[in-house]
């Protein structure tokens, strides 16, 4: 089944037959299809929870058919969640590289489409965790446990999806402060370079009212 652009079928097949040592095969894998699908749409919060909304469902079913004991399969799905993560880190990536761009064309941080990004990345790692936890929590048992310690550790630990939010944010934030001051000491400068001339602007000025003041001339006979 092909759902928000992920095979749904080759991720439970991969799942279903994995071992325990296959994790960093699988982290690869969940990757991948992750980034793709994500590659394919529009980066929207609803878009990105839809398509890890579906990576977390098929790669529970495949889990579940796995057969693997509870350590075991807590693992693999420890694997999934890292795969999600990784690609998850690299839409913060891009949103960081066109904000950049963004400042540095002298956009204001406080304007309304810049604020929502900014604020969007600011919940990027709560909504990891909370679509990620309601698509677990449908899988039901025997994962419903395994998912519970995965999250739990993870949020404990921190997500790089999170950092990597959190850093571009804060980058932001400061890459416009510089600009602005860029942008004051530009003024300041023309400023500067215009008082430097600013004896000679005001002797044209003091010639100009001189000639103003001078009586008329009487007319010629």
């Amino acid at each position: 089944m092909i759902k928000s652009g992920i095979d749904q079928d080759a991720l439970v097949a991969m799942f279903s037959e994995a071992t325990a040592k296959q994790g960093e095969a699988l982290r690869k894998a969940v990757a991948e299809a992750t980034l793709k699908a994500l590659q394919a749409r529009e980066l929207t919060l609803a878009n990105i929870r839809s398509v890890l909304k579906t990576v977390t469902e098929a790669t529970s079913a495949g889990a579940a058919k796995s057969g693997l004991p509870m350590p075991a399969m807590e693992g693999l799905l420890g694997q999934a969640f890292a795969g999600m993560d990784g690609a998850l880190l690299k839409t913060v990536e891009a949103n960081r590289k066109a904000l950049e761009q963004f400042v540095g064309q002298g956009m204001d941080v406080q304007e309304k489409q810049m604020k929502g990004v900014l604020a969007n990345l600011d919940k990027m790692e709560d909504m990891f965790f909370n679509t990620v936890g309601k698509a677990a929590q449908g899988a039901g048992q025997p994962l419903a446990g395994p998912w519970a310690q995965v999250l739990e550790a993870m949020k404990l630990k921190g997500t790089g999806t999170g950092t990597g939010a959190s850093q571009t944010v804060e980058q932001i934030l400061a890459q416009a402060q510089t600009s602005l001051r860029d942008s004051r000491a530009s003024g300041l400068k023309a400023a500067q370079a215009m008082m430097q001339s600013y004896s000679t602007l005001v002797s044209g000025v003091l010639i100009g009212m001189s000639e103003g003041l001078q009586p008329p001339k009487a007319p010629r006979k």
